[in-house]
């Protein structure tokens, strides 16, 4: 497999970097969906509802209404008592705000402290997008993100360093809470994978670009293929080849929604011998070819 790394070989997908707010506090931003199309309605560009690929997590949640929000090419409604949850490196598309009702917080990786990081799974590249909450867990998530969003406008009233500090534990509670949600029996939900299905998955996030072969991680990672497919099968219900395939069509996806970049470079990037392979193993597993992907996801052929 020919895959590349370089960041300059044509195929880095260009990321939408975090804005802070003018006078507000650096690394965060909380907001109304109200105040989100107050922004669109003054805004001269039309970007916001093609596909964005934010450096930062966007956290939103509805009090009234829907939306449907699409990530990483798999559309999703969102409606009251569900959290909306895009990280960095995902591509969103937003569809139509509407009359909905609802937060969102905006903030950076580096912004939350490492233990947050680490135990509400902020690194999880395949975590689900959207989370759904019920009963007491959803009030006090609710609770959360009302401190938050509180203290967040009431930042002049405090020294920076205290307010930005305050901010930080109010996000970690809202984040550790939605991350680790309670069960009816009073026990937490999350379920931390298997230690040989965390390596594979580790190793195919940076090596997927090289090789599609179940072989190649095994022999790496010291296991043998069997043993990688039930541990993936066991964490995520499909196979370790499976596994690795639609990690390749994803990153096709993305490189093809956000660039000009040609299939054949695309294809060489992403390991394939040629663009006709790459074309038909993108055909077999979404039913329609990279360049009428690309059409499709952007609306029309010549739209940028």
């Amino acid at each position: 497999m020919r895959g590349s790394d370089n960041p300059t070989s044509g195929t880095t997908i260009p990321e939408v970097p975090f804005a802070a707010p003018p006078g507000g506090p650096v690394g965060v931003e909380v907001m109304t969906l109200a105040e989100l199309r107050a922004r669109r309605a003054a805004a001269t560009d039309r970007a916001f509802h093609r596909p964005q690929r934010p450096a930062f997590h966007h956290l939103l949640t509805l009090d009234r209404g829907a939306l449907r929000h699409t990530v990483d090419f798999t559309e999703h409604d969102v409606r009251p008592g569900s959290w909306l949850w895009v990280r960095p490196g995902q591509v969103q598309q937003w569809g139509e705000l509407g009359d909905a009702d609802g937060t969102l917080v905006l903030f950076e990786p580096g912004f939350p402290d490492p233990a947050t990081v680490a135990a509400a799974h902020l690194d999880d590249p395949f975590a689900a997008a959207v989370l759904h909450t019920a009963g007491p867990a959803r009030d006090a998530l609710r609770q959360a993100l009302r401190h938050l969003h509180q203290e967040f406008a009431a930042g002049a009233d405090l020294p920076a360093d205290i307010h930005h500090a305050l901010l930080r534990h109010l996000l970690a509670a809202l984040l550790l809470r939605l991350a680790n949600p309670p069960s009816p029996c009073g026990t937490t939900t999350a379920a931390e994978p298997g230690e040989t299905y965390r390596r594979f998955r580790h190793a195919v996030e940076h090596h997927f670009t090289r090789t599609r072969r179940v072989d190649d991680y095994a022999k790496a990672l010291g296991y043998s293929p069997r043993t990688l497919s039930r541990a993936t099968l066991a964490a995520t219900g499909i196979g370790a080849k499976e596994f690795v395939d639609r990690r390749v069509i994803l990153e096709a996806k993305r490189l093809l929604a956000h660039s000009d970049t040609p299939a054949a470079r695309i294809a060489d990037h992403l390991g394939f011998a040629d663009a006709a392979n790459f074309a038909k193993f993108f055909h077999q597993r979404t039913g329609t070819t990279p360049i009428a992907f690309r059409t499709t996801v952007r609306g029309t052929p010549d739209e940028p």
